[in-house]
């Protein structure tokens, strides 16, 4: 059967979507972004990832986060997303922000993987042919590379901007020291720093206290969060046991050593605070990154378009009285996983 044209919805910018200012920029981000780490590789139902990508945009979702490797295989994710472009989103280019990155390992030797502009710059040429774009909107640093000079990088960024390949770029994971030398470079060479892409959730507070939010804050630049759900921890998947179809069983990001009885129990805490808000804990966790303005917009994975219409349910709720904030705190803020 030949698929029929894909239409969005006329009223995806009134689906209760909220979009939040981009540190000092022109950019607003949807408060919920889709991730494409897992889920929209060439070992997945392509007729699935095709319909979480349309339903995401038929509810504002204008911003699809990827990276170079992201699969499996290597590449597959932005070979997915270029078919998706081609077949059916191409119309509706200037309505979307999409990202890559570049920094882990992709090819074999010694220039494919971490910060050399040689990896970059051939990086970003593969990537843009794969999704089948001219450019892509924000273009990451995905990682510190403490053996490249950090201006070597920088510089591969500032050069990809004025090439046209990129419109914006970011860095991603990188410590708070060398994270300021990157803001002072970029912005000296009138290349702002659009985005610092980290890892947060209620088991992961480093942001928080190493002051990365601050930092990004302070220099004007955006904070997006990945991996809210602690890789399906924060969810209540594990309260009762290992699915055989989880990320957990599977075992290859997600350890079963990680489900501790320490670790169940704040899960179960945590979702005992979550029921009496009326939310799910996945949504909960969702609600509590975007409780206030030091994350712009955090990035969900999804495996159904089912799982990702429950993500955008946090959107519903993301006030917290004083009580509930004391009650996640005492569970949460001693423990880093």
């Amino acid at each position: 059967m030949i698929n029929p044209i894909y239409s969005p919805l006329p009223e995806r910018y009134d689906s209760g979507m909220k979009y939040r200012r981009c540190g000092k920029s022109g950019i607003l981000l949807p408060e919920i972004s889709l991730g494409l780490w897992h889920n929209f590789g060439d070992v997945d139902t392509f007729a699935n990832s095709r319909a979480m990508v349309h339903y995401a945009f038929d509810r504002g979702i204008t911003h699809f986060d990827l990276a170079n490797n992201y699969g499996p295989s290597y590449g597959s994710a932005e070979e997915t997303f270029g078919m998706i472009m081609k077949k059916s989103l191409m119309p509706y280019r200037d309505e979307l922000f999409i990202s890559t990155k570049a920094g882990h390992d992709m090819w074999p030797g010694p220039y494919g993987e971490w910060g050399s502009r040689k990896y970059l710059m051939a990086s970003l040429d593969q990537s843009l042919k794969r999704m089948n774009l001219d450019y892509v909107d924000i273009f990451y640093s995905h990682r510190y590379d403490p053996n490249t000079p950090v201006e070597e990088t920088l510089q591969a960024l500032v050069d990809i901007v004025r090439q046209g390949k990129a419109l914006y770029v970011g860095i991603s994971k990188y410590p708070k020291d060398v994270a300021q030398d990157a803001y002072y470079y970029l912005e000296e060479r009138d290349v702002h720093c659009l985005l610092y892409q980290g890892r947060y959730n209620l088991f992961n507070r480093a942001p928080e206290k190493e002051g990365i939010l601050r930092q990004a804050k302070e220099n004007g630049t955006g904070f997006i969060a990945f991996s809210p759900l602690a890789q399906g921890l924060l969810t209540d998947r594990y309260l009762h046991g290992i699915p055989d179809d989880s990320r957990m069983a599977k075992g290859k990001f997600l350890k079963k050593e990680v489900l501790t009885d320490r670790v169940l129990h704040k899960i179960t805490a945590l979702n005992e605070v979550a029921t009496g808000r009326g939310q799910t804990l996945a949504e909960m966790s969702l609600s509590w990154l975007l409780k206030d303005d030091s994350v712009t917009s955090v990035i969900v994975g999804a495996s159904s378009v089912t799982q990702l219409s429950d993500n955008l349910k946090a959107l519903e709720n993301t006030s917290f009285s004083a009580e509930e904030k004391e009650k996640i705190e005492m569970i949460s803020m001693d423990f880093h996983l």
